[in-house]
């Protein structure tokens, strides 16, 4: 289907609480974007290996944007896509620090998640693997000193990190040769550079022929920022840090409210309809 328009939504704490289902008002609002030509994605720091339960169930049928950027999920192949990885050197450099400080981190990678020793969050990905067929599931791997020491490592298009302490938050974050966001709680995200939602977004508008005075985009946290700067219609959730409320055309309802709802009925669609 040709599409007009492009709507990027971020997942968690947007588009459906975590932990729970996405709600029937917003499934609803999904379908009236299609039926408005306009093409509906995800845009979220997740994994490519935590989409496809989400794309089958929503009817996406145009790439996710996976990683914060640093990739894209193709609903068509059931596979990651345009993987922009971090340099092997630098992944080396950060996972030895993370590890030698018993920080708790795991890298995306195409094979699948990479966990340290005792890692809080392989538990959350062991539960999304019993909510999808086994085709479709995470394969889990060790990150340890071992993996570290082989001469090649696999590729990755980021690391997640959790907990870590404000030395070593300050340390990682301040790095020039890394893009680096929050994202929900305690984690933060380093990916390459030139690796963000928002060039995700203007990416993935190309690759669909949308011009981009014609997208939007939703969000609620900092990994969200570049693509709501990016795009021409910014929208904030009302759960949102304040400096996205700061940075958006317009302020929706909290995401327990279906605010995703009501901002495709009263901000986008009527955008879509002047035009």
């Amino acid at each position: 289907m040709k599409y007009r328009y492009l709507v990027a939504s971020d997942m968690d704490y947007t588009l459906f609480v975590t932990g729970q289902e996405v709600s029937e008002e917003n499934r609803k609002a999904i379908k009236e974007l299609r039926e408005a030509g306009v093409a509906f994605t995800l845009a979220t720091g997740r994994t490519s290996f935590l989409v496809s339960k989400y794309v089958r169930d929503l009817d996406i049928d145009v790439p996710c944007i996976t990683s914060n950027g640093g990739a894209f999920y193709d609903p068509s192949s059931m596979t990651e896509i345009l993987p922009n990885n971090m340099k092997e050197d630098t992944v080396r450099e950060i996972f030895r620090i993370l590890l030698d400080r018993g920080i708790d981190c795991a890298g995306y990678s195409g094979e699948g998640i990479y966990f340290a020793p005792d890692s809080k969050r392989r538990k959350f990905f062991e539960g999304y693997n019993k909510t999808v067929p086994k085709e479709e599931q995470v394969s889990f791997f060790l990150l340890d000193r071992t993996l570290l020491d082989r001469n090649t490592l696999p590729p990755f298009s980021k690391i997640l990190v959790v907990g870590a302490d404000e030395k070593t938050t300050r340390e990682l974050r301040s790095r020039k040769d890394i893009e680096s966001v929050a994202s929900t709680g305690d984690f933060f995200d380093l990916m390459n550079i030139g690796s963000s939602k928002g060039n995700g977004l203007l990416r993935l508008a190309d690759m669909l022929g949308i011009p981009r005075e014609n997208t939007f985009a939703i969000g609620d946290n900092e990994n969200d920022l570049s693509m709501l700067e990016m795009a021409s219609h910014s929208i904030a959730m009302g759960n949102s840090r304040k400096e996205i409320l700061d940075a958006c055309d317009y302020i929706t309802s909290d995401c327990k409210d279906d605010g995703f709802a009501k901002a495709v009925r009263e901000y986008i669609l009527p955008v879509v309809r002047r035009s």
